[in-house]
């Protein structure tokens, strides 16, 4: 039998790059600069460095806003004869990216919360405080705009991660403002900057782990290759199945090719449409190459 490629039409939208996510970025950004203005202004004019690094902070997660949304954008772009699967990995790098210029960040500024530790500065409680709430509710607005494709984007859901660590960040300036005011704890602003980078690095990881997986083709999460093995020689007039990898395009868009070895009278398309169903409807797999062949040729394949 000669060898049959199935391929499957990619006119559809893929799921977790609904159109308003597009405008999400947009609105997040520009609140996120806005934001990033005030509070490096009043940091500077209070000299409260938990102001000013939680803007520099601010500064860089519109920059990875700006990365992300570019990333969800050139998965958008047509495929060329030069790039036949477009620019799809470039959210994957993205991620990549934003996860990692946020682990350096958390870095610096643990370690200048530790410095400052040993010798503590007063800073300007009230001022601190209320443009901290203001960062409460953009961030935390922002992170809302992306809450439903982050369940099925990874790139969505970093940026999802950056507004809510964000958020928490304000949060953890506001109790140290007001632990201040109340007890005149200097080093308590130090403090909240040291706990806060610990549970970014923490929430982080798992991002930084992920991206790096996939960028060298690993499968993605939420698929078991074993699983899809069984499904396929599951699969009626199926003998066995090889040569089956599952990697992603995209962070939104898993793909898989195999070569399935058949034996008995049922036609390839049955086959084929079979096994497009199992993977599509079981695993999410719509990028699908199969290739079929005879048990005669594959042990001579093989």
């Amino acid at each position: 039998m000669a060898h049959t490629h199935a391929h499957h039409g990619h006119g559809h939208d893929h799921p977790g790059q609904g159109h308003g996510h597009g405008r999400a970025f947009g609105i997040g950004i520009a609140l996120n600069l806005g934001f990033v203005l005030v509070e490096a202004w009043y940091g500077w004019k209070t000299g409260s460095l938990a102001l000013l690094a939680d803007a520099a902070h601010n500064l860089g997660d519109v920059g990875g806003l700006i990365l992300a949304w570019m990333a969800y954008a050139a998965a958008k772009l047509r495929p060329s004869e030069h790039k036949t699967y477009g620019w799809q990995r470039g959210s994957i790098l993205a991620s990549f990216v934003n996860a990692a210029v946020l682990l350096i960040a958390m870095g610096s500024l643990g370690w200048e919360a530790i410095q400052r530790l040993q010798q503590p500065a007063p800073i300007a409680a009230g001022t601190v405080m209320i443009v901290a709430a203001i960062g409460v509710l953009i961030n935390g607005a922002t992170a809302a705009l992306f809450i439903s494709g982050g369940k099925t984007d990874l790139n969505i859901r970093g940026a999802f991660l950056h507004m809510a660590t964000d958020a928490l960040v304000s949060v953890g300036v506001i109790i140290a403002g007001a632990l201040y005011l109340w007890q005149g704890w200097a080093w308590i602003d130090p403090l909240a900057s040291i706990i806060i980078a610990i549970v970014v690095i923490f929430g982080t990881w798992s991002l930084f782990r992920q991206s790096l997986h996939l960028l060298f083709d690993g499968v993605p999460e939420h698929i078991s290759v074993p699983k899809v093995r069984e499904s396929l020689a599951a699969i009626a007039g199926v003998a066995s199945v090889h040569d089956l990898h599952v990697w992603a395009m995209s962070t939104a868009e898993p793909a898989l090719t195999a070569h399935l070895v058949v034996r008995g009278e049922r036609t390839a398309d049955g086959i084929l449409r079979d096994a497009q169903v199992v993977l599509h409807e079981r695993f999410g797999i719509h990028h699908v190459t199969l290739q079929l062949e005879a048990e005669a040729c594959a042990e001579h394949c093989a």
